[in-house]
């Protein structure tokens, strides 16, 4: 039972949060998939989960008033403030780290536990930053491409992070055991991430002439964006003597 309490979120993990990038590129320059064969036939499994378990479910949360869901999703995201927080000061990000301490202390206490999200309208919005992210950071490399059975895209170094997070996370040491403790702040994540991004994920699977491969390059381009806080790669911009020859 606790492991059919991941699939929301796992499989929410490898869609909708590929959904911000949207205008990337359908491929990727360097897609580093020597598993692909195998990753495709779990993509497979997992969008069968998705179509009959998690979007069914994540319609259904839409009913809930707008409000309510804005509240939970408050609410937990105060929870888990703690792992931004902590890789912040890991990865010597100081002034980051003092605005999820600062978000943390307001929204705990002006905002009710979490429930309402006043740091933000005192102009401290949210961040998020995972272990996966501090590794990158020192230098680890990302490793190949793997789509993991109900976790989703999943290279050797975000895996590593998503244990390390699930660790750092205060609701997994809540309830009777760990392991109910992170089902349940992945399963709340996770159908709210999904219902947040119907239409978006809807339309890249319409647009997509290989979805599979839409998915695989959205996440890897979103997590570069996310490693380097969405700043620019300068090394990427295009070389400006080259445009002037065209």
């Amino acid at each position: 039972m606790v492991r059919i309490q991941f699939i929301p979120f796992l499989l929410a993990f490898s869609l909708a949060a590929c959904a911000g990038n949207q205008a990337a590129s359908p491929t990727y320059a360097d897609d580093n998939d020597p598993y692909e064969g195998f990753n495709r036939k779990m993509f497979a499994v997992n969008m069968s989960l998705d179509r009959h378990i998690l979007k069914p479910v994540a319609k259904g949360y839409l009913t809930v008033p707008q409000p309510v869901r804005a509240s939970v999703r408050n609410f937990r995201n105060n929870l888990i403030s703690p792992v931004t927080l902590s890789n912040d000061t890991m990865q010597g990000s100081w002034s980051r780290a003092g605005v999820s301490a600062s978000r943390l202390l307001i929204n705990t206490t002006v905002g009710v536990l979490g429930l309402f999200d006043p740091a933000t309208a005192m102009g401290l919005p949210r961040h998020t930053e995972d272990f996966g992210q501090t590794l990158a950071v020192y230098g680890v490399p990302e490793g190949a491409y793997m789509y993991v059975p109900l976790l989703g895209p999943g290279p050797p170094r975000d895996m590593v992070g998503l244990i390390v997070d699930t660790g750092l996370n205060p609701i997994t040491h809540m309830g009777d055991n760990e392991l109910e403790g992170a089902a349940l702040s992945f399963a709340v994540g996770g159908v709210d991430a999904r219902a947040n991004n119907l239409g978006v994920i809807d339309e890249i699977e319409r647009s997509s002439v290989d979805f599979y491969a839409s998915v695989r390059s959205l996440y890897r381009q979103n997590r570069e964006s996310e490693i380097r806080n969405g700043e620019t790669d300068l090394n990427e911009l295009p070389d400006l003597d080259e445009l002037d020859n065209y």
